[in-house]
């Protein structure tokens, strides 16, 4: 990392609450940041909020891109925090009259890939860097040191990776949450996954918590103090999306209602375009023929609910709903539920983490982005939504001690013995949830995925001799080799033409 240049200025163009919040981190590490967004209003505020923190100084006001780059140093530095898609599109046409050889742009919006890759080789003509940079744990990491997953060409990473040193989470041992993802658009994917990854975790604590509250009766206070339990022991320990959750249950307001009561059963982001990963990482599971259940029924029952007008018509139209039931075990059988609920919560948390990251090993095979798995993994260790401290420490350990080049986490011994002492824990909880009509959109997913990934009698066997019959798509025999999946050798003429 010779000769790479301190970046002690750099300008800051979009500041919302992500934007915002990682200008008024990097102000308190020292860089002047200049602020440039479409609302003077939203600037004006943010400098408000800078006075108050003792750094205005550090901050400066640029509304147009001439006067924002003229008071930049040489290689001009840019941290875009923008809406995914066209925006960015529109920031870089504008940027480009005043752009260098050897400037640089740390896209940290959570951007598609694919147009970051684009971005980068448009910009390499001019001899201009492009990182793409993946940024979790949401508006209060931004300001106090989130989780980044900087990709793109290691000239660029060079550069941006002592800054973002300063001003990333840290983990319990001191070391910083970011670190080389890998080249290309290898950030803003991994941090796409992350989001998948993110959504499978929190359907399936949603379920749990339902169960809890309405099938077995409990109070949010009660549930709450069953999660900080689990956030502090076992396999559960040091999980980010546990430790809010206790909080969550147990926040009231000024009147000292719990805030969680008055919540509506809508979530919008994936509708109102703010929030475009949930559909990204499901389609990239299709795409690389990834099984990825946990993560594509969480996105299924995110967009259901997000209709809640359309859900009311149609419980109408059937006469009702199918209620949720109580659960009818015993006060003294309580405890042993609560235990197989936990465990059955882990088992989905680490299902979303195999399926997220066998899409990751599968896009950078197809990108040869070089993705550093260990590096991911300390990049998820604090600072991030899914941050699981026991999911890290065995994902770590298996990354830090590849046995063969099989990269399947499905083909581990660890992740196998891990999912498999839970298995049965999982199943109880979800036949408790068929029974009692709760609703586990990503438990009962996490149970199908173990159960058809690692069973050899499917019944796809019928299914394939009807795409046979009606199709001519051909089959294998029973007594060849497994193989690849490619198409077969053999057809039956199941009724003549």
């Amino acid at each position: 990392m010779a000769n790479v240049p301190e970046i002690k200025k750099l300008a800051m163009i979009g500041c919302g609450s992500m934007g915002g919040g990682m200008a008024l981190l990097f102000a308190e590490h020292g860089i002047t940041v200049l602020l440039n967004d479409p609302g003077e209003a939203t600037v004006d505020s943010l400098l408000k909020t800078a006075e108050k923190d003792g750094i205005r100084n550090k901050l400066e006001k640029h509304l147009d891109y001439e006067d924002l780059c003229k008071n930049l140093d040489s290689p001009k530095v840019f941290v875009f925090s923008l809406p995914h898609g066209t925006v960015g599109d529109s920031v870089v046409e504008g940027l480009h009259p005043y752009l260098e050889k050897g400037d640089l742009i740390i896209d940290a919006s959570n951007e598609n890939w694919r147009n970051t890759q684009r971005r980068q080789g448009k910009l390499v003509t001019q001899g201009v860097h492009y990182v793409g940079m993946g940024v979790s744990g949401g508006y209060q990491a931004a300001r106090r040191g989130p989780s980044m997953c900087p990709g793109g060409e290691d000239r660029a990473l060079d550069m941006v990776l002592p800054l973002l040193q300063k001003v990333a989470a840290r983990d319990a041992r001191g070391n910083p949450c970011v670190g080389r993802c890998g080249m290309g658009g290898s950030g803003h994917y991994v941090k796409m996954i992350h989001n998948g990854i993110e959504h499978g975790m929190m359907s399936a604590q949603a379920e749990a918590w339902q169960i809890m509250n309405l099938g077995l009766g409990m109070t949010y206070d009660e549930i709450g103090d069953v999660f900080a339990k689990w956030n502090t022991d076992g396999e559960l320990r040091g999980t980010f999306l546990i430790d809010i959750g206790a909080q969550i249950n147990k926040q009231r307001d000024d009147k000292g209602k719990h805030v969680l009561s008055v919540v509506e059963d809508k979530v919008v982001q994936d509708i109102d375009g703010t929030e475009g990963t949930g559909v990204w990482s499901s389609e990239e599971a299709i795409r690389l023929h990834v099984p990825a259940p946990t993560l594509s029924d969480a996105h299924y029952v995110r967009v259901a609910s997000a209709f809640r007008k359309d859900r009311k018509k149609i419980k109408a139209t059937f006469g009702g709903h199918f209620p949720l039931e109580k659960w009818t075990g015993s006060e003294e059988e309580k405890p042993a539920f609560l235990e197989d609920l936990r465990k059955a919560v882990y088992t989905a948390f680490l299902a979303a983490f195999v399926q997220g990251i066998n899409v990751i090993d599968l896009a950078d095979q197809e990108n040869k982005w070089s993705i550093n798995f260990c590096e991911v993994i300390q990049i998820w260790r604090n600072g991030c939504i899914i941050k699981a401290d026991y999911i890290a420490d065995l994902l770590e350990e298996i990354f830090k001690n590849p046995k063969d080049t099989d990269r399947d986490l499905l083909h581990n011994e660890g992740i196998a013995k891990e999912l498999s002492a839970n298995f049965a824990a999982l199943k109880r909880v979800v036949a408790m949830g068929v029974q009692t009509n709760a609703i586990i959109p990503s438990l009962s997913a996490s149970l199908e995925y173990l159960k058809y990934s690692v069973n050899t009698i499917l019944p796809t066997q019928f299914y394939e001799a009807q795409l046979d019959f009606f199709g001519k798509h051909m089959f294998d025999l029973k007594s060849e080799p497994a193989g690849e999946p490619e198409t077969g050798h053999h057809h039956y003429e199941w009724k003549p033409a």
